[in-house]
């Protein structure tokens, strides 16, 4: 099977250093949940342009920081993945962890929806949770 491709996309001038390093361990973490890669893009935005999809698509008035939209066939995962940048800053703030560990967080959550793991229940969000945790373990930037 033909492996799929990842990319990062910006539609607010937000620039992810280290491409390959993300792009290597999201493949990791598809891998380590015994599933293949796709085509897979995620879309780095500002809370309005997320607002406006989040309306559109969901009829949902909220902001978010993720909106992804799974388009997996079988085990190969693929889909379009949109992230607000503006609240995954706001999100690192009120967590009180850096920016970068909350981004890390928010690109493997969308992750592991296409994977099947879900968060509308307690128990859900409680496992998704776990699994995030033990995803950004995976994130190695090579020196």
């Amino acid at each position: 099977m033909e492996k799929g491709e990842i990319n990062f996309f910006s539609e607010n001038g937000f620039v992810l250093e280290n491409e390959q390093d993300y792009r290597k361990w999201i493949e990791a973490v598809i891998i380590s949940e015994n599933k293949f890669t796709g085509d897979i893009s995620f879309i780095f935005c500002d809370d309005e342009y997320l607002h406006k999809i989040n309306l559109e698509y969901l009829s949902h008035d909220t902001y978010t920081d993720i909106i992804s939209f799974d388009n997996t066939l079988g085990n190969t995962i693929q889909g379009d993945i949109f992230i607000s940048t503006e609240r995954v800053r706001e999100n690192a703030k009120n967590f009180n962890v850096e920016f970068t560990e909350e981004l890390k967080r928010v690109l493997i959550h969308g992750i592991l929806h296409f994977c099947g793991f879900k968060d509308k229940t307690e128990r859900e969000s409680e496992l998704m949770r776990r699994k995030e945790e033990e995803k950004i373990e995976l994130f190695h930037v090579e020196q």
